[in-house]
C-alpha cells in the first residue's frame, strides 16, 4: 500500500513524501532504519472523480495510460521485477477497471507469460501499437526503453488531439448556445408578439410568416422536436462509428477549407510518430506499416500506407506511396523519408518530422480560433438580424396603420 508521511531526525532535520510499505507499522519500521522518526503518516489516496467515473463504463483514460507506461518503465530499469511493479501500479490506479487490469496482466506474468501476449486480452486497452513495442522491447531485452517510447508515443498522440479538440470547443459552445437561445425566442418570445399581430390584423411578410410557423410546431409538439433531434444525434453518432460513416466524414474533413490543412498536419504527424516509434524499438518495416495504418483514422490514408506495405515487399522504398500521395499528405513528408531512406537514418527522419508537424498542429489550432471567432459572428449576426427585422417589420406596419 502506497503511504504519504512526515518524519524527523533526532539532529531537527525534516522529511516528507510517498512510500510503499505493508502497513503503517511497516512504514515506520522503514523510516527508523533510515534514522527519522514517522511524525505523520496517511494513506495515500489517489482516486479522481473522472478515474472513477471511467472504470464504471470499463474505460481507461489517455492519461492513465501514459504513467502506466512511464512508471512501469521507470520502476524495470530501476531492478525491479515486473510482477511486483505491476502490483504496486494496480494498487496507485484510481481506476479500479484498470486497476483490475493490471492485475490480470500481472497474474500472467506470474505463469511465465509475456506481458505483450497479456495485454492482447485487453485491446481496448492497450492499441496494436503498444503491444507490437512491448513485444519487441521483450524480444530485445529492451523492455524498459520500449514502455518510455510507448509512453512518448501516447503522451504526444493524447497532447496532439487535446489541442485539437480544445480548438474546437469555443465553436460548438457559440453553437449549442445558439440553438438554446432560438428555442427559447420560438417557445416564450414570439408566441407573444404573435397575439399582438393578430388583434391589430396585421399584414404579415413572409420571413415572419416562416418564423410564426416554427414557433406554433416547436410550442405545440416540444416532446416531439425533442423525440426526432435526439434521434437525429444518436442516428448520426451510430453512422459515423460505421466505416462508411468514417470515410464519409474523412472526405468532408479533407474538403472543409478551414479542417483541410490541419487534418492533413494531424495525419502527417501521426503517421510519422507512430512509424518513427515502431522502427526505432527494432519492429521490421512492414509490420510497422501495418500497425500505423490501423492508428490512422480516415480510409484515403489507410490507402496510401497499405500501398507502401506492398511496395516494400516488392523491394521498392517506403517514400515512393507518400510522393504520390501529395493531395493528402505534404509534399514535405515523402521527401524528407527519402533522405532517412538514403542515409540510413528514418527513424530519427521520421521523429523531425514528427515534431515539425506536430508544432504545426499546435500553431494551425491556434490561429483557427481567432479565424473562426469573426465567422461566427457574421453567422449569429445574420441569425439575430432575421430574426428581429422579421418581427419588428410588422410593428412598422402596425404604426404606420395607426
Amino acid at each position: 500500500m502506497l503511504y504519504k508521511y512526515q518524519a524527523k531526525k533526532i539532529t531537527g532535520e525534516e522529511t516528507s513524501g510517498t512510500m510503499e510499505a505493508s502497513s503503517k507499522t511497516d512504514l515506520a519500521v522503514k523510516l527508523r532504519e533510515q534514522g527519522y522518526i514517522p511524525t505523520l503518516v496517511k494513506e495515500k489516496n489517489e482516486k479522481s472523480r473522472s478515474a472513477s467515473f471511467l472504470s464504471r463504463f470499463g474505460l481507461v483514460s489517455g492519461a492513465d495510460k501514459i504513467m502506466f507506461a512511464k512508471n512501469l518503465g521507470v520502476m524495470l530499469s530501476a531492478g525491479l521485477p515486473i510482477t511486483r511493479a505491476l502490483e504496486i501500479l494496480s494498487r496507485q490506479t484510481g481506476n479500479r477497471y484498470f486497476g483490475q487490469t493490471i492485475i490480470s496482466l500481472m497474474n500472467d506474468a506470474k505463469k511465465g507469460d509475456f506481458l505483450s501476449g497479456a495485454m492482447k486480452k485487453f485491446p481496448k486497452i492497450f492499441s496494436k501499437l503498444f503491444v507490437a513495442m512491448v513485444k519487441t522491447g521483450e524480444e530485445s531485452g529492451q523492455l524498459s526503453e520500449s514502455l518510455g517510447l510507448a509512453g512518448l508515443q501516447l503522451e504526444k498522440d493524447y497532447i496532439l488531439m487535446r489541442k485539437v479538440k480544445g480548438a474546437m470547443m469555443y465553436p460548438a459552445i457559440i453553437l449549442i448556445a445558439m440553438v438554446l437561445i432560438g428555442v427559447f425566442m420560438f417557445i416564450y418570445v414570439v408566441p407573444t408578439l404573435v397575439a399582438t399581430f393578430k388583434e391589430l390584423n396585421v399584414d404579415l411578410p413572409l420571413s415572419t410568416q416562416v418564423i410564426i410557423f416554427i414557433s406554433d410546431f416547436v410550442t405545440k409538439h416540444i416532446y416531439l422536436v425533442i423525440v426526432f433531434f435526439l434521434a437525429v444525434i444518436f442516428s448520426a453518432l451510430w453512422f459515423l462509428r460505421t466505416e462508411k460513416g468514417k470515410i464519409f466524414l474523412g472526405n468532408i474533413f479533407l474538403k472543409t477549407p478551414l479542417i483541410s490543412p490541419i487534418v492533413k498536419k494531424i495525419n502527417s504527424a501521426r503517421t510519422s510518430r507512430t512509424l518513427a516509434s515502431l522502427i526505432s524499438s527494432g519492429v521490421n518495416v512492414v509490420e510497422a506499416l501495418a500497425i500505423t495504418k490501423d492508428v490512422l483514422q480516415n480510409d484515403k490514408y489507410k490507402k496510401v500506407v497499405a500501398r507502401a506495405m506492398d511496395d516494400v515487399q516488392k523491394g521498392v522504398p517506403i517514400s515512393n506511396s507518400f510522393k504520390g500521395a501529395t493531395k493528402i499528405y505534404p509534399v514535405l513528408l515523402g521527401e524528407m523519408m527519402a533522405v532517412g531512406e538514403e542515409t540510413g537514418k528514418i527513424s530519427e527522419m521520421l521523429e523531425k518530422i514528427a515534431v515539425f508537424y506536430e508544432e504545426e498542429v499546435a500553431e494551425a489550432t491556434k490561429n483557427m480560433a481567432t479565424i473562426i471567432e469573426p465567422i461566427l459572428m457574421i453567422f449569429i449576426g445574420a441569425a439575430v438580424g432575421f430574426f428581429a427585422l422579421s418581427m419588428i417589420k410588422p410593428m412598422y406596419s402596425m404604426m404606420n396603420g395607426i
